[in-house]
């Protein structure tokens, strides 16, 4: 790329509504046409399945600096409107618990990460839609509270793709979008164009709406209820291109929801009826700039899961390679 939207001066914000409403109907038939239960084996891997050695070796191929990136928000132990359980972290020995030598220094992890304050992976046991899991299982029958035995985080395993970054915000000359600002297939479109980057099939999509830097700037607000994200009519262009993964530094979905009766639908869509795995709550500052910088949105992208059998999820740094 000869320049960069980023180049351009920045304005504060971009907000327009989260519509037009969708009908629970409309909805439905929606969830139908992006459907992949059937498609492949293992199920519970289910889009990752599109990502194979060649996907892996042209994604390798995209280095050039080297320049590695990381996308996660730091562990968050502070209460507040979009952190209502925070996660822990206290010291367990403080090299005086077992003898010398050499003394040792321990600690304590612990978190309720499907929420807004952490970063992390959603599987494909995470989001029930009529009762139905992906593949069309049923929640209560592969589900207990010993875990999933179905689609859990431990399936996935890592993953290793062409990552492409939409920057809406640096498309668009704002510093972010504003909480409740839908991003439609249209803004995708335009944002390929003006970034020089194509979705292929196998990819992993990022979303950046600037929510990081809009906390940084004015503060941390309930995302729950107001937050920028995509709007359903988005998911059939990306269920068409063959995404294999979705992230934003929102958690995708635009909120308040358009769905009436569906407060997270594109969680729906990507996770219950395409098998495609969420990344929540990204912080893709530093990327964007890195982006800008190097000329080009699309790079290595290293995804690596916590290994717990039966999890729904589980905390992640994202790393990004250009």
């Amino acid at each position: 790329m000869s320049s960069s939207p980023a180049d351009a001066p920045i304005p504060r914000s971009a907000g327009i509504g989260n519509g037009p409403r969708v009908s629970r109907q409309e909805f439905d038939a929606l969830f139908e046409a992006v459907r992949t239960w059937g498609r492949w084996v293992p199920a519970d891997r289910g889009a990752w399945n599109r990502v194979t050695p060649d996907h892996v070796r042209r994604a390798t191929a995209r280095v050039r600096s080297g320049k590695v990136v990381p996308m996660a928000l730091p562990w968050n132990t502070l209460p507040g409107p979009d952190n209502r359980k925070p996660a822990l972290h206290h010291m367990t020995d403080l090299g005086d618990v077992e003898p010398p030598e050499p003394s040792t220094h321990k600690d304590f992890l612990a978190v309720d990460y499907h929420g807004k304050g952490v970063t992390h992976l959603d599987a494909l046991c995470h989001v029930a839609y009529r009762g139905q899991l992906y593949d069309d299982r049923t929640a209560r029958e592969v589900i207990d509270a010993a875990g999933a035995r179905f689609g859990g985080v431990a399936a996935l395993g890592p993953l290793v793709t062409t990552g492409v970054l939409l920057d809406l915000p640096a498309v668009l000359g704002v510093g972010w979008l504003e909480p409740g600002r839908a991003v439609h297939a249209e803004d995708i479109v335009a944002a390929e164009k003006a970034l020089e980057v194509t979705i292929g099939e196998g990819d992993a999509v990022l979303l950046r709406s600037g929510h990081a830097r809009r906390r940084r700037e004015l503060g941390p607000w309930d995302a729950d209820t107001a937050s920028a994200g995509l709007h359903v009519d988005a998911v059939p262009l990306l269920a068409e291109r063959g995404i294999a993964l979705l992230g934003g530094d929102g958690d995708s979905d635009v909120r308040p929801s358009p769905v009436d009766g569906v407060h997270s639908p594109v969680h729906v869509l990507t996770v219950t009826a395409m098998g495609v795995p969420l990344l929540d709550n990204l912080d893709l500052e530093a990327l964007s700039a890195a982006a800008a910088e190097a000329g080009r949105y699309a790079f290595l992208l290293v995804v690596a899961p916590l290994n717990v059998p039966g999890g729904t999820g589980s905390p992640v740094t994202p790393v990004a390679v250009l």
